[in-house]
């Protein structure tokens, strides 16, 4: 069964990876919500896609409580997926102002989800595989996914035998990486396939007839619709 997952919560509708999101997000029909973590200069973690505010200060020179009333630490969002299942994205690209190697996000993250003990309600995921292998050294009991724009070396299948050689458990393809044989080669080593970021139910459709695990959307609602064969679908 393909499972919908809201992009940033239900941000079509509302402002991406707040709590209103996410409240909306369930409202909506969402399995699960895949939001952002970035550190702050006070080594607390903040949810938020961009490692820049609108306001053009980057997010890590500046302490949580002094960020704009709308970005929330992660605690807060967890609070407000509740029941629903958390990707929690973990950002830590060279590229980034806040990027960080010794993976201080990593260790937050996983503190938070062994105090909650909500192993089975998270699945971690990041575009850097430093970060995510780090995540299953600290607690292996926590899943894990890699996210890329396609096969580096236009293999699937050696892409998914290293990924799930290294213990985790899915992998996130953009949408336009996937066709039937991505979608074989995660399958035949036991890995989830969670495509991002889809909005048109069309492709939607088609996603599911590969046989996709999930969908990650900015319109749960539509997803939900498409699933479930109502309007739309």
């Amino acid at each position: 069964m393909t499972i919908v997952i809201a992009h940033r919560g239900a941000s079509a509708d509302a402002p991406e990876n707040t709590v209103a999101a996410f409240h909306l997000a369930r409202v909506q029909g969402a399995d699960w919500v895949e939001l952002d973590a970035r550190r702050t200069r006070d080594g607390k973690i903040a949810v938020h896609h961009d490692a820049r505010l609108d306001a053009g200060t980057n997010v890590v020179e500046i302490d949580l409580d002094r960020l704009p009333a709308t970005v929330c630490d992660l605690p807060t969002a967890l609070d407000a997926c509740v029941p629903m299942g958390v990707n929690i994205e973990i950002k830590n690209v060279p590229v980034d102002p806040d990027h960080d190697p010794t993976e201080l996000v990593a260790a937050g993250v996983v503190a938070e989800v062994q105090r909650r003990g909500n192993h089975r309600e998270v699945l971690v995921s990041s575009f850097s595989r430093a970060t995510i292998d780090r995540v299953r050294e600290l607690d292996p009991a926590i899943p894990t996914a890699f996210l890329f724009l396609g096969p580096p070396n236009d293999d699937p299948f050696a892409l998914a035998a290293d990924v799930a050689a290294a213990g985790h458990v899915a992998l996130h393809p953009y949408d336009l990486a996937v066709d039937a044989r991505m979608t074989a080669a995660a399958h035949e080593h036991g890995l989830a396939v969670n495509v991002w970021t889809v909005d048109d139910p069309v492709r939607m459709a088609a996603l599911v007839a590969l046989g996709v695990d999930g969908i990650c959307t900015n319109v749960p609602a539509v997803a939900r619709a498409v699933l479930d064969g109502g309007p739309g679908g």
